[in-house]
């Protein structure tokens, strides 16, 4: 059960670590496991796009790399030339580690977040509604600024821990969207340990696996379904490809990532 806690708390950290400003130095390390000066990383305006790159080692422009923990192994990254354009692998074998993006914060009304992506590999005993099994071959991870205060003091002690075992603090609330070996479409899991992770499954099962998966979610209806409350502001956004619970193997692709402001209908 520790180790499950402490999972997620290092997964809700890690993520916080590149969403929003005033990070301390030694934060987050690249796959190198050199430390990042996260206060010298610009908040950015849009996601970069895999697409607009070609093919090669090392991190997307853009994107930093997180650990999950430093026990956990790395998933391993890399933009690759695939069916005529380039997009992000994700190899993983026991492993769990992911990308994110530093975003200048930015009001969730009306904003809907765009991808696609490609699961190839199932993981068979992979199961989101229990912590023990919970890994996933696509996840992406949106968070959101809020006032803390107001929270339950089971959640301001979780909030306290993490920030012991870090130094740092875990946003008010994440969305992942997640694709899920066993929940149905549109469930909302919940964290076991923390309420303030809400996992949203958008593919399920392994019968589609080899094809794109197109998606677009808005993301203030989704909040406000899985929260109960209206959003604060969007601060980052971050993938996960991680089969350390199930002690497997796995490979997919991300496509791009978009925020994608709408007009709202009259």
């Amino acid at each position: 059960m520790l180790k499950q806690v402490i999972r997620y708390l290092f997964l809700g950290v890690a993520f916080f670590l590149v969403g929003c400003a005033g990070l301390s130095t030694d934060s987050v390390q690249n796959e190198a496991g050199q430390a990042i000066n996260l206060d010298q990383l610009p908040a950015q305006e849009e996601l970069p796009k895999f697409s607009s790159e070609t093919a090669r080692e090392g991190m997307p422009n853009g994107w930093n790399f997180y650990r999950i923990a430093p026990f956990k192994k790395n998933t391993v990254y890399r933009l690759e030339n695939y069916q005529g354009r380039t997009v992000l692998s994700a190899n993983s074998k026991t492993s769990a580690s992911g990308l994110a993006v530093k975003l200048r914060p930015r009001q969730a009304s009306n904003l809907w977040l765009q991808w696609e992506w490609k699961a190839i590999t199932p993981i068979v005993n992979a199961d989101n509604a229990d912590g023990y099994t919970d890994d996933a071959p696509l996840r992406i991870l949106v968070a959101f600024d809020g006032n803390k205060s107001k929270l339950p003091l089971k959640e301001k002690m979780t909030f306290e821990m993490a920030n012991l075992i870090s130094g740092q603090e875990m946003p008010y609330a994440t969305l992942m969207y997640i694709w899920s070996g066993k929940s149905p479409i549109d469930t909302i899991i919940s964290n076991a340990h923390t309420s303030r992770i809400k996992m949203i499954v958008v593919d399920s099962g392994w019968e589609n696996l080899g094809q794109w998966h197109k998606h677009q979610r808005d993301l203030a209806a989704d909040f406000k379904r899985a929260y109960g409350e209206a959003p604060g502001e969007v601060i980052g956004i971050a993938l996960l490809t991680d089969t350390d619970n199930t002690k497997s193997e796995t490979r997919a692709f991300y496509g791009d990532i978009e925020l994608i402001r709408k007009t709202q209908k009259q």
